[in-house]
């Protein structure tokens, strides 16, 4: 099928993609690799020239990871309002790249930031979609104890996203860290359920919960070989369907 001209049809129309802090860091592992950003941004801008709209959920784990002690801190809750603060910087980061690419997008988050970014309200996020930009929120859910997973599954929810896309370093679902057993097996297909009672690390519990409870599909796949996303919002098999 055909739409708009030569383009091709995506499979969906709304959804939401979700990375990991990690993902900017490259290499050195903290930080932001400027090459990494670089690359993910034209992935990005691939994307939506399908005119797919697009929100996006970024982690901290680059900088400060929600949930563990570190640099003196060991507060649980001052530690997570430190990863929520990390998740600011790289949606600030991303943006900026994004614009390098002529992608227009906007910023919105969890805890007030006014110099920075947008506040996230609901209304809000959606009129930028309406208007074809990316939409980046940050600072999770804005409250400790919940992570990023969580807070992109919670938002694809409010936003109307018809999927959620888990981007990671591998091809997809395993039945252990392939990165560790070579023999480790590939799930292309999976339930909510068994991927629970297998405790597979797909995402958190209450992440994917909520996922089951409203029907909302998760794509795990590997966004670093490049055009999987795009093949991914066109329908093509890539990596982990899970419904």
């Amino acid at each position: 099928m055909k739409s708009g001209g030569n383009l091709p049809s995506p499979l969906y129309r709304r959804v939401m993609l979700k990375l990991s802090g990690e993902a900017l860091a490259g290499k050195e592992k903290f930080g932001i690799d400027s090459e990494r950003l670089d690359w993910i941004a034209e992935q990005i801008r691939e994307a939506v020239s399908l005119k797919v709209g697009l929100a996006l959920v970024v982690g901290g784990g680059n900088f400060f990871r929600g949930g563990r002690g570190g640099w003196g801190v060991s507060d649980r809750v001052s530690v997570d309002y430190l990863g929520m603060l990390a998740t600011v910087m790289n949606s600030v980061a991303l943006q900026e790249a994004l614009s390098h690419h002529r992608v227009e997008s906007r910023v919105l988050s969890a805890i007030n930031v006014p110099q920075i970014c947008e506040p996230f309200i609901r209304p809000r996020a959606l009129g930028h979609l309406g208007k074809n930009r990316v939409v980046i929120l940050a600072a999770g859910t804005g409250n400790p104890f919940f992570t990023t997973d969580t807070a992109a599954t919670l938002r694809a929810l409010e936003l109307g996203c018809s999927v959620l896309l888990k981007a990671t370093r591998v091809k997809g679902v395993y039945d252990c860290d392939p990165e560790k057993y070579a023999d480790a097996k590939f799930y292309r297909n999976l339930s909510y359920t068994k991927a629970l009672s297998k405790d597979l690390k797909v995402m958190d519990a209450t992440a994917l919960s909520l996922c089951r409870d409203h029907k909302l599909p998760i794509i795990v796949f590997d966004l670093f070989e490049e055009g999987n996303l795009r093949r991914a919002l066109l329908g093509k098999s890539v990596g982990t369907l899970i419904k």
